[in-house]
């Protein structure tokens, strides 16, 4: 039987931060900051103008993924608060942990998703005054097949084709899959790993019989498609992200209509990005953020 060490949950966070912020330290030698935008990354980014049109502002938005900022992009646009403080919305996107990093680190995004560890670690609530927004529930991670439950073993898995997300910062499709894989002493390298953009593009691999597992959350929905009775839990109560916006100025009309587009985007967009909490009282005037204790 294979032994695997366990280690204190302290040793592991700290572990976790010292990674980060090397990371950030090497992509800060070849990612040049500009203005609002970063040079490496021009190319992901979805831009539109508001009816502000001889207002040149910016509002900055950085997400994980391309489909997020394409839809973010446009319904902030047609945002009427945003309309009328920003002539331009510029939404980034990205899997780059050095990336993400630059862009919170030195307070280039306006709006992002990020998760708390990575906020904490850089104390940007602090520098740039970033404020929580949006969060969302705990999760867990699970390997899932179609007909059979996932063995965790290095002669079960050797064997499978495996199907993961190709940005290195999600947790339930990258991080937690890879720390189990190397955890069973295999590589990348001697396994058979299909990726694929986003999770939605991994259950249809799934279905389409191009992979024999994927690494995913598990939803409601997925009853539909898969048996409760195939899924392998290889993490629980995994902290959900949050939406964080940069205040600078106590612009509180803006986070109470940021936060209510991105609740919005939440209930369309099913996932681990469900059952959001707010952290703004919004319903009547004066907007204030909600006491400590809540968040």
């Amino acid at each position: 039987m294979m032994r695997t060490t366990s280690f204190p949950k302290s040793i592991v966070a700290l572990s976790a931060v010292l990674v980060l912020v090397l990371c950030w330290m090497t992509g800060s030698l070849f990612i040049q900051y500009r203005g609002e935008t970063l040079n490496q990354v021009d190319s992901n980014v979805f831009t539109c103008r508001t009816t502000l049109q001889n207002n040149q502002q910016r509002l900055v938005g950085y997400v994980p993924v391309a489909p997020m900022a394409k839809r973010l992009a446009a319904k902030f646009c047609e945002n009427p608060v945003v309309a009328k403080q920003f002539g331009v919305v510029s939404v980034y996107y990205g899997s780059s942990i050095s990336e993400q990093i630059e862009f919170m680190a030195k307070g280039v995004a306006d709006v992002l998703l990020a998760k708390d560890n990575v906020v904490s670690a850089f104390k940007v609530q602090q520098t740039h005054n970033y404020q929580p927004l949006v969060s969302f529930k705990e999760y867990s991670a699970y390997l899932i097949s179609l007909r059979e439950k996932p063995l965790l073993s290095k002669a079960y898995l050797l064997d499978k084709r495996i199907g993961l997300l190709d940005y290195p910062t999600s947790r339930s499709g990258h991080i937690l899959p890879m720390q189990q894989f190397k955890a069973l002493d295999l590589t990348v390298e001697s396994m058979k790993i299909v990726y694929a953009n986003t999770h939605s593009e991994l259950r249809q691999k799934l279905m389409a019989g191009e992979v024999d597992i994927i690494s995913s959350y598990w939803q409601e929905q997925d009853k539909l498609h898969f048996s409760e009775h195939y899924i392998t839990p290889i993490a629980q109560n995994i902290a959900g992200t949050k939406w964080y916006l940069r205040m600078n100025e106590n612009n509180t009309e803006l986070a109470c209509a940021l936060q209510q587009l991105l609740v919005e985007e939440a209930d369309a967009n099913s996932g681990y990005f469900n059952e959001p909490k707010t952290y703004w009282q919004c319903q009547q005037s004066p907007f204030f953020q909600l006491a400590l204790e809540y968040q």
